[in-house]
């Protein structure tokens, strides 16, 4: 009964423990049985002084590639530095057992440049941002 229930932050411990996380995940397991933990993907590109120019931020999942973050640097735009950088974190993707990649971008963003590298729009939630929507990619691998 919820009334008998007291709500509260999680404690330090259970933060550090990630007792909510490992609650779901023995949950899950009953239907998917044991999976392995994410698998980072990470590589940034530096210029000759040192400069972070480029770089992307992705992690492989249950078969799925998931880009949290790619940049390019505006004076290295247009260069093919984005689609080399991509193409490198879909190939240690498929290394880590990707068979798929998924990603979110403003519309401002990358999108037409992700249509270009084979991502194909599969949702999207519109005015995400004041006027602008947030769309939802994806591209088989291999």
């Amino acid at each position: 009964m919820i009334s008998a229930l007291t709500f509260a932050p999680p404690s330090p411990e259970d933060l550090r423990a990630g007792t909510l996380g490992r609650e779901l995940r023995q949950f899950n397991y009953r239907f998917v049985n044991e999976y392995p933990d994410s698998q980072p993907v990470r590589l940034d590109a530096r210029d000759a002084q040192g400069r972070l120019v480029a770089g992307i931020r992705a992690y492989v999942f249950l078969n799925w590639m998931h880009t949290d973050v790619l940049w390019v640097a505006d004076d290295h735009r247009g260069q093919g530095l984005g689609s080399h950088v991509l193409r490198w974190a879909e190939a240690q993707g498929m290394a880590l057992g990707a068979r798929h990649t998924k990603l979110e971008t403003f519309e401002w963003q990358a999108r037409a440049f992700y249509l270009k590298q084979g991502y194909a729009e599969y949702a999207r939630i519109d005015d995400y941002v004041p006027g602008f929507y947030l769309a939802y990619m994806k591209k088989g691998l291999g």
